[in-house]
């Protein structure tokens, strides 16, 4: 599908993962959830895909509540061409925006992404 597709093209490996986790929950909920956010939104046209990831980190970021997606998202980002170095710039605009409690998190789930790009985790 559309979706799945989009989502290897952020982490290769992560299309199969995801969609057992939500299958587990239900026959049809990779299909919704991911069929919604990737396939009805991310892939939509106006903003390109390397924008899109630099803003889920930065609203994960802001959020401060989804560690996990954050962590992944910003390994999907680096997977995409984003670097390191704009990655950490994103961080420090939610420090301004989002308070330092929120960037802090953001930096522990960065951290673990370089950790795993460094390991060739994708």
């Amino acid at each position: 599908t559309r979706a799945l597709d989009l989502l290897a093209r952020l982490d290769p490996a992560a299309p199969p993962k995801v969609v057992a986790n939500l299958d587990a929950m239900s026959n049809d909920f990779a299909e919704v959830v991911l069929g919604f956010a990737f396939a009805d939104v991310v892939s939509r046209p106006g903003i390109d895909l390397k924008t899109r990831e630099m803003m889920t980190v930065a609203a994960l970021t802001a959020m401060a509540t989804a560690p996990g997606q954050l962590e992944f998202h910003s390994r999907a980002a680096m997977n995409i061409g984003v670097t390191r170095a704009e990655i950490v710039e994103i961080m420090l605009q939610m420090a301004v925006y989002a308070g330092v409690p929120a960037c802090m998190n953001g930096v522990a789930a960065a951290r673990l992404a370089f950790a795993a790009v460094d390991a060739g985790k994708t």
